[in-house]
């Protein structure tokens, strides 16, 4: 059974993200230390709140490092909420500009929308090829958020939604990194089913 590392960095649905990928197949194990990194074969980064908030919290628990470090050995991870947006290069929030770190390219930014935050059921777009979606593609899934990042430019691996005239990037598909804009713990069975593929095509990754 894959062992998933849910990264505690003081911010996130913790418990309920914990909880779904469980209920996903997976051994979860909730730290931050190095140690749980490497013996997890899998690292899921969530994330609740301010874009510059959430970064200083991971870098305070060495989360940065150890996101990276995960990544340079090939090994999966999935980003959720902030944990998707702090992939990013940077994020600009109240008038924050912060860096991130950097793994996607792409800036998180206020949603150009009169209903904000896009909070509530929403379908995807799935990007062509897509693993994480199989089976449930045209779903809804749940979203809570007004900042995001837009999709501009190359869009290999992006899945999209829209929010009014906005086209946001949902979800990223990208070598051993996979992120979503959505909370698939808070998604039901569309959620539970994306989860499930991805430890399913991470396992096979893993070998």
């Amino acid at each position: 059974m894959t062992r998933v590392l849910v990264l505690d960095h003081g911010s996130g649905n913790l418990r309920s993200v914990c909880r779904a990928v469980s209920a996903a197949g997976a051994t979860v194990v909730l730290g931050s230390a190095s140690a749980d990194a490497a013996r997890a074969d899998a690292l899921v980064l969530p994330g609740v709140g301010a874009f510059d908030a959430c970064m200083r919290g991971l870098v305070s628990v060495g989360g940065d490092d150890l996101v990276r470090e995960h990544l340079a050995a090939e090994r999966p991870l999935l980003g959720i909420c902030v944990g998707h947006q702090m992939l990013f290069q940077r994020g600009i929030e109240h008038g924050i500009d912060a860096e991130g770190l950097g793994i996607l390219e792409g800036v998180v930014e206020r949603v150009p929308a009169k209903r904000l935050p896009h909070m509530g059921w929403n379908t995807v777009s799935a990007a062509a090829d897509t693993q994480l979606f199989r089976g449930v593609e045209g779903q809804y899934f749940y979203f809570v958020h007004t900042y995001g990042v837009l999709v501009r430019g190359d869009r290999t691996g992006v899945s999209t939604c829209r929010h009014e005239n906005a086209q946001i990037v949902a979800a990223v598909e990208h070598g051993c990194v996979s992120s979503t804009q959505f909370h698939p713990e808070k998604s039901g069975f569309a959620g539970h089913e994306l989860l499930v593929n991805w430890l399913r095509t991470r396992r096979s990754k893993l070998g």
